[in-house]
């Protein structure tokens, strides 16, 4: 993985994790929460949407499947809390 692969895979954490977090709880982690929140979501997205037969390509797809990945995190999280 080069130096922008990598720029690229946290830059889709951070907005995913920012994005799953106004989604679930109403607010961001900040930047490091957000990005591993976000690349966390991604495996479990990706892990999930495999499971179920979807794909989604492209820099848009991968956002989507990492915020659905981030958002299912957080319910859970969520619920192991309560």
């Amino acid at each position: 993985m080069d130096i922008t692969s990598l720029v690229i895979f946290l830059a889709i954490g951070a907005i995913a994790g920012w994005l799953a977090g106004n989604l679930m709880k109403g607010g961001g982690f900040g930047l490091l929460g957000n990005i591993v929140v976000g690349v966390i979501g991604a495996v479990v997205g990706g892990w999930v949407f495999g499971l179920l037969g979807i794909s989604i390509n492209g820099l848009i797809g991968s956002i989507v499947t990492a915020v659905a990945g981030a958002s299912l995190l957080l319910f859970v999280v969520g619920l192991v809390k309560k």
